[in-house]
């Protein structure tokens, strides 16, 4: 699922920097996009072991 997320999230991104924020360097949007690819899946990586510390207590 974590990877899932991650493959998602970069197109998407893409797509908002393109259309919605009019950012033409193709650079800026590889960068912005990867960013928030790694960032979901460390934030959901995160939430998992918090999920799973709950479990144990």
């Amino acid at each position: 699922m974590q990877e899932l997320l991650t493959v998602v999230t970069y197109p998407i991104i893409w797509l908002v920097c393109s259309y919605l924020l009019k950012i033409e360097s193709g650079l800026a949007k590889l960068l912005i996009s990867l960013t928030a690819a790694v960032l979901v899946y460390v934030l959901y990586g995160l939430w998992q072991s918090q999920k799973e510390k709950q479990k144990e207590n």
